[in-house]
């Protein structure tokens, strides 16, 4: 039992480790043609986001949100579907707890104002999410086709309302919300002051523990994974498969939605047109790289976060594009490492055991 956990710890962790290592090769590379000190670079990078509060607070308010997305794309892949319309759907989500709150009458008590404007985002990215999931078991079409060209409908339809209907004059931001504001954690640590970082991340750290509990220990996380591993035996052993992709799709999009309200709620107050900034294609990443598992998407998240952050702090010696380039390396890297780390271990057990016959 001992060796099956070990096994499957380091089939988890290795490539991710390849793929790091991968990328602080190929950034040492870059960073020697600008004519710079790799290790300048990034003690620069490290002081920039880790060593001070402020600029760790801006990695916890960016990886906030990817965690949503990276959950959401990794709920999604669990199941054997593809969802790419992460990034409609947390915009969907902001726009939603953004309409509750500012519906909301001003003194609502702020408990049940946090609650209504969560639950909007999360019904207003689930609903995004449930159309793909109905048309991928109803009708058969292809959940990646359905998310993608949702994720121009959803964005273009929101940039209609918001500019016709409910902006502030001379912006794309809708009115500021009423009730449900979330604080921000200067607030009671007063080191993080200036950086955006609030209290949604602890809503979403609860969401990560629900999706773990729920994948690996209850009866409909265990039909959602086997339907991803092999959906014929799945059906076979009395499973609906199209009922547990319609319920992945939704939970999906509903976990993208709550990423929303990092913004809306936590930091602006209000939604705005294009806040998403490519956080839903970047939870894609996040999920590849922690592996599809919610803890593996929070370090995920946070590593994304801190080169993000990262780039504006190395951005006087090297320009902050070439953290884009480490992440789409990072990416390529975990594609490749994957398949090749699983079989160097296996072949490497193999003849442990041969020999040890």
């Amino acid at each position: 039992m001992k060796g099956k956990t070990r096994i499957v710890l380091q089939e988890a962790l290795l490539p991710p480790l390849v793929a790091l290592v991968v990328a602080l090769v190929a950034g040492d590379l870059l960073i020697l043609a600008y004519g710079q000190s790799p290790a300048v670079v990034w003690r620069m990078l490290l002081e920039g986001t880790w060593g001070n509060t402020y600029g760790f607070g801006q990695v916890l308010y960016k990886a906030t949100t990817l965690v949503c997305t990276g959950l959401s794309v990794a709920l999604a892949m669990r199941a054997g579907l593809f969802n790419i319309g992460a990034e409609g759907q947390l915009a969907a989500g902001g726009f939603g707890a953004a309409l509750v709150g500012f519906w909301l009458p001003i003194g609502t008590p702020a408990f049940a104002a946090v609650f209504a404007c969560v639950l909007a985002a999360c019904v207003a990215g689930g609903a995004v999410g449930a159309v793909p999931g109905v048309l991928r078991s109803r009708f058969g079409a292809h959940e990646v086709i359905v998310t993608i060209m949702l994720n121009f409908i959803v964005l273009a339809l929101l940039n209609y309302v918001v500019s016709a209907k409910l902006h502030v004059p001379e912006t794309v931001h809708t009115p500021t919300i009423h009730a449900g504001a979330l604080a921000r954690i200067s607030g009671t640590f007063s080191e993080f002051h200036g950086s955006a970082a609030n209290w949604s991340l602890a809503i979403v750290a609860l969401a990560a523990a629900a999706v773990g509990w729920f994948l690996f220990r209850t009866k409909s996380g265990f039909e959602l994974r086997a339907v991803g591993l092999q959906p014929d035996a799945a059906e076979y052993a009395g499973v609906r498969v199209g009922a547990t992709w319609s319920k992945a799709l939704m939970l999906s999009g509903a976990l993208a939605g709550l990423g929303g309200i990092n913004f809306v709620l936590g930091y602006k107050g209000y939604y705005e047109d294009g806040f998403t900034g490519g956080a839903g294609f970047l939870g894609i990443a996040v999920a590849l790289v922690g592996r599809n598992h919610p803890l593996g998407v929070v370090g995920a998240a946070l590593f994304f976060a801190t080169l993000s952050q990262g780039g504006l702090a190395i951005n006087a010696m090297v320009p902050k594009q070439i953290v884009e380039v480490l992440q789409g390396i990072v990416i390529l890297a975990v594609v490749a490492a994957v398949p090749e780390v699983r079989r160097v271990l296996r072949n490497s057990l193999s003849r442990v055991g041969v020999e040890r016959s």
